[in-house]
């Protein structure tokens, strides 16, 4: 049976097909010793390499293992930054094969929940927009909203790269110029949750992540702490992007994150 070479990657745990996708188009993706484009599709008798490294390809036999982690301030999105700064995968514990892939990404200065997964498959789902997940924010906004404001965001505002809006907006509360809300919304663009209210005339002063799809941040995972999902989570999560087929497989006993009652380490920046 022959597969996409990106869903048969993204299974292996290497990356999300987006970015195995990315590497084909960059050449960094051979079969059979092959340069290839995108769409190839490959048998289990094909030969697949990624920067000259073979792919090993052994069926994984367990259930995917989540991180939930609690993203501070200063770190960015990416595995290395010429500028030294901290990343988010810094603090995640090692995988003896594959790699941790990231669910989405915050800017630099939005903090809160950020899930990881070592399976690509379910991170593809949980990003891509047919699945319908929902990231729910909580937002502080400076200026006054008027109640025309908040209908327009959730009608539909034009944006650079096409109409945005929120599918719900919840008063959150404060006081004087800065007033909080919680924003939900269905896709993951860059900054589109900041690009929303500027589009207004409104300034986001802070930006904090609180849930994404059935995924709430715990209160127990503090800044800089990850915490690895316990099996009934991790279950509804399967469901809620179809991949049903993988509760078949035996639930692996997750091992109690070394984080949870930890002072988040401070990383140096490597300059």
């Amino acid at each position: 049976m022959d597969e996409k070479i990106q869903k048969v990657l993204a299974n292996l745990g290497y990356a999300s097909r987006r970015e195995i996708e990315r590497w084909i188009e960059e050449g960094r993706v051979r079969v059979n010793n092959q340069v290839i484009g995108l769409g190839v599709r490959v048998t289990p008798a094909d030969k697949i390499s990624i920067d000259g490294k073979p792919v090993h390809r052994v069926p994984t036999q367990q259930i995917p293992r989540v991180l939930i982690y609690h993203k501070p301030v200063g770190e960015i999105c990416t595995r290395s930054d010429p500028q030294g700064r901290p990343s988010v995968f810094d603090k995640l514990p090692r995988l003896s094969k594959g790699r941790w892939i990231a669910v989405g990404r915050l800017d630099i200065n939005t903090t809160g929940l950020l899930l990881f997964t070592d399976t690509g498959e379910l991170a593809n789902r949980l990003m891509h927009p047919r699945y319908g997940i929902e990231r729910e924010y909580a937002v502080r906004v400076l200026g006054q909203v008027t109640p025309e404001q908040l209908l327009a965001l959730q009608q539909g505002v034009e944006l650079e790269d096409g109409i945005a809006r929120f599918v719900a907006v919840t008063d959150a509360g404060g006081t004087g110029a800065n007033h909080w809300y919680h924003v939900t919304l269905l896709e993951g663009r860059n900054r589109e949750v900041k690009r929303l209210w500027a589009a207004i005339g409104l300034q986001v002063s802070r930006l904090h992540r609180i849930r994404y799809g059935p995924v709430s941040l715990p209160r127990s995972v503090k800044l800089g702490q990850y915490q690895e999902m316990e099996d009934q989570a991790k279950e509804l999560l399967l469901k809620t992007v179809g991949l049903d087929e993988l509760l078949n497989k035996s639930l692996t006993p997750t091992a109690p994150s070394n984080q949870r009652r930890r002072k988040t380490k401070t990383i140096k920046n490597r300059r």
